[in-house]
Parts: structure tokens; C-alpha cells; sequence
């Protein structure tokens, strides 16, 4: 690599990981070990390998909610790839002040909210940084890893291939608001059970009159609270997520099990006038 393909790196360069693969899998092995034949001061941070398989809104979920907390040098990898294979691309991402290397499904486009545009993409093309043997059903062992090595080294993105302007974009849901309150939906559900939905949430609302979880209208046993803590065990609340976002939980329960929602479950939030 030349000096003028070089840029500079920390000397222990981190790059996470996130797949669908599992905590057992010997894909994930596979990987750290191309990752580290060609920088072997990475620091490799697992973020997760949990992400339900082929779950690509789940991937865009965790990633907007986790990586903005890393230090701006760290490259985040990402193989949550049900295309691969396929004519799908693979791209590097500068956003919201990260990196990224990442399939084009829209897994990494609500990262900074979808109102900002990303500094650069680049559509990872020169096959010089892949393996010299490529599988199409393992593009994170054949091309990702070794990508994410040499850029880890201080590999120019520029060489990775050429800049583009167009790519999948994952379309978060918008609540919509009403004379009376707010009608959303369910967009992650955390393994307590906790609702997390995509009504941005206002500290200064009263208690809401009718909570609506998919099917269930409940006017009574609802409770707004600031933290777990403020109600009893068992207790169906309201509050706001570390994330901002309006929460339905169960104190010490699981509120997934208890409403029988999920992901895309409709949720509203209203006012009696």
C-alpha cells in the first residue's frame, strides 16, 4: 500500500461486529481470523450476533441505537446480509460522524435520523482488498473482513471503489398525530418485553386517558412514570426510553407477552378533551 493510499489509524484500531450468525458460529471466527491476518492490533468488539436472522430492521434498530456512542475512528462492520450473493452492494459509509462497512439493505440508514445525509458512500468494487477466493454465500469472510483489515491498516476509502449517490434506504415509520394524541407503532421490543415505540416522547405529557396496544384499549391499570422503580410490580406503565421514545413496559413483567404485541403492533397514545 503506498503513502498516498494510507491515512492515519490509531495503533490499536477498533472495528465491531455485528451479524445475524450467533454467538456459536464458526463464521464469526472466521472473520477475526482474516481480520487480524492483516491487522493484527485490531481491537475486535463484538456488538452483537444475536440479531434475528435476516432481520434487517432489527439490524437498523440496534445499530442507530448502539454505535453512535464509539469513539469516530472505530469501523463498524456489518453482515446482516440475506442478498449476499446476489447484485446487492456492499458499501462504506461515512455518517452521523461513523464509519461503516455494511450490505445495501438499508440496515445502516437510521443511524443520525433519516433527515441527514451521509458524508460519503462508496461502493466497495476493487476486489485487490477481498480474498483471492471468493464464496458467494460468505461475503463476510471473503470480502468484509479483509476490507475492514486493510482500512483498519489506514487504507484510503478511496480505493476501495467509487463514490455513490443512490442506495437502499430502510424507511422508519412515522407516528402521526392527531387532535387528541399520537398513533404509532411498535418498533423494537427489548428482551424484558418492554415496547419501544416511534412516538417521540414529551417529558412534560400528562398522563395519557386511552393507551391502544394492537387490540387492547385500556383507559384503567395504566400509569405514567418516570422510572420502573415508580410503580408497583406487575404495574402496566408509560415512559420515555433512553432513546426518547414512548416505552410501554410491565414493572418486573413483560408487556410483550402481556398485550400480545410485537414488532409493527399499532400503538397509540390520547387525550380525552
Amino acid at each position: 500500500m503506498s503513502k498516498a493510499q494510507r491515512r492515519k489509524v490509531p495503533s490499536d484500531p477498533v472495528i465491531t461486529l455485528t451479524t445475524d450468525f450467533g454467538y456459536d458460529s464458526p463464521y464469526v471466527a472466521a472473520m477475526k481470523g482474516v481480520i487480524l491476518g492483516i491487522q493484527p492490533q485490531a481491537q475486535l468488539v463484538d456488538l452483537t450476533h444475536a440479531i434475528p436472522p435476516q432481520d434487517i430492521r432489527h439490524a437498523a434498530y440496534f445499530l442507530a441505537s448502539s454505535i453512535p456512542y464509539f469513539p469516530p475512528d472505530t469501523l463498524h462492520m456489518v453482515v446482516v446480509d440475506p442478498g449476499v450473493g446476489s447484485a446487492r452492494a456492499i458499501l462504506y459509509v461515512e455518517t452521523a460522524g461513523l464509519r461503516l462497512l455494511a450490505p445495501d439493505n438499508g440496515c445502516w440508514t437510521w443511524i443520525g435520523g433519516q433527515g441527514s445525509p451521509p458524508k460519503r458512500v462508496i461502493r466497495v468494487s476493487n476486489s485487490r482488498y477481498w480474498r483471492p477466493t471468493v464464496s458467494a454465500t460468505f461475503h463476510g469472510r471473503d470480502i468484509f473482513a479483509p476490507v475492514a483489515g486493510h482500512l483498519s491498516s489506514g487504507l484510503d476509502p478511496a480505493q476501495l471503489g467509487a463514490a455513490v449517490d443512490a442506495w437502499v434506504s430502510l424507511k422508519m415509520p412515522e407516528p402521526r398525530r392527531s387532535a387528541t394524541g399520537w398513533d404509532g407503532e411498535v418498533l423494537f421490543v427489548d428482551r424484558f418485553g418492554n415496547l419501544i415505540t416511534n412516538i417521540v416522547g414529551d417529558p412534560k405529557w400528562p398522563t395519557p386517558t386511552i393507551l391502544t396496544v394492537g387490540k387492547r384499549v385500556l383507559r384503567r391499570g395504566f400509569r405514567w412514570v418516570r422510572t420502573y422503580a415508580e410503580a408497583a410490580p406487575g404495574q402496566l406503565v408509560g415512559l420515555i426510553s433512553s432513546d426518547g421514545y414512548l416505552e410501554i413496559a410491565i414493572a418486573q413483567g413483560n408487556a410483550a407477552q402481556h398485550l400480545r404485541a410485537q414488532v409493527g403492533s399499532p400503538v397509540s397514545i390520547h387525550w380525552e378533551q
